[in-house]
């Protein structure tokens, strides 16, 4: 069994997608619909920066999408390949939960691309500038990091924002609470604390006023079943109801995403091969996670090319 994956903020570089338009009309095709959707020459940050520009949360979301999505155009508009035939599930981190559902058409393009840049906003636009906070704890299990957030709170939010393999989880919350469990990391076993370059607390209580946003676009936006099951990230299960999609898509701007347990489940479920497509994040955590399984990684034409021929 082969589930594809889609990845999350923090994979999004000067020059994304560049190679793919040069190369393939069908990648050129896609990027532009995301700019028309988006009223915005997002294809031209992607590719020219400043990086201060595609860092930006509601540009980051929308063009790491865009260039996962683009990936895919390709190999079926060019290579014949058919998601639904290849795949028997789909998952993305965080934000590469829309990737995947637009990939299986739960979402058009148009309405993935939307729905991404108003995510971005809100969750923005949610904490004020430094009042939040996140960091990565490295070698640090889940019981680890749980327990030093809660060490850490002191009666502000701290608390486990993204559990991604067995030696990495992020905490999230105040900045406060967030410095406090940076520097208490050896106390709980922890081999290292980095806070993260990140301009807003994602994925924890403090972001209710962005889920709330987006619980009123999700209402409003067209949602087809989708042509494989979505590994939901707040569940770490398959869910295919549309109305169900939607309400876990609000739980997820202020829920755990649950990575680990969502490739575990997966392995558990029968898939041995998963696919990363438009990044190599994923890939390593998923070898952390399943070491037994086989792990590709589809970025460039060469990528595509091979899977391709591997499919």
């Amino acid at each position: 069994m082969r589930a594809f994956l889609f990845p999350g903020q923090g994979s999004q570089s000067v020059g994304m997608g560049k190679a793919l338009a040069d190369a393939s009309p069908a990648a050129k095709q896609l990027f532009q619909e995301v700019d028309d959707a988006l009223s915005q020459h997002l294809f031209r940050i992607m590719v020219e920066g400043p990086d201060s520009d595609l860092t930006l949360t509601e540009n980051a979301q929308p063009a790491i999408m865009a260039n996962a999505i683009a990936t895919l155009r390709v190999m079926q508009k060019e290579g014949g390949f058919s998601l639904a035939d290849k795949g028997d599930y789909v998952a993305g981190h965080s934000l590469g939960e829309y990737s995947a559902l637009c990939a299986v058409e739960a979402f058009d393009i148009a309405t993935t691309s939307r729905l991404l840049k108003l995510r971005g906003q809100a969750m923005q636009a949610a904490v004020p500038v430094g009042e939040g906070a996140m960091a990565a704890l490295l070698g640090a299990d889940i019981e680890k990091a749980q327990a030093l957030a809660d060490a850490a709170a002191e009666g502000e939010v701290c608390t486990v924002a993204n559990d991604n393999d067995p030696s990495q989880v992020v905490i999230s919350g105040h900045r406060g609470a967030i410095e406090r469990a940076v520097a208490l990391v050896k106390d709980h076993g922890i081999k290292r604390g980095v806070l993260l370059p990140v301009s807003a607390p994602f994925h924890c209580p403090l972001m209710q006023p962005a889920a709330e946003a987006m619980e009123a676009a999700l209402a409003a936006a067209t949602l087809s079943a989708p042509l494989l099951p979505v590994y939901a990230n707040v569940l770490a299960a398959p869910i295919a109801d549309p109305e169900e999609i939607k309400a876990r898509l609000v739980e997820q701007v202020t829920g755990r995403v649950r990575w680990r347990e969502s490739v575990a489940a997966m392995w558990d479920a029968g898939v041995t091969e998963f696919v990363e497509v438009g990044g190599k994040v994923l890939g390593p955590m998923v070898k952390r996670i399943a070491p037994d399984a086989t792990v590709r990684s589809i970025v460039t034409m060469d990528d595509i090319e091979a899977a391709l021929a591997a499919f």
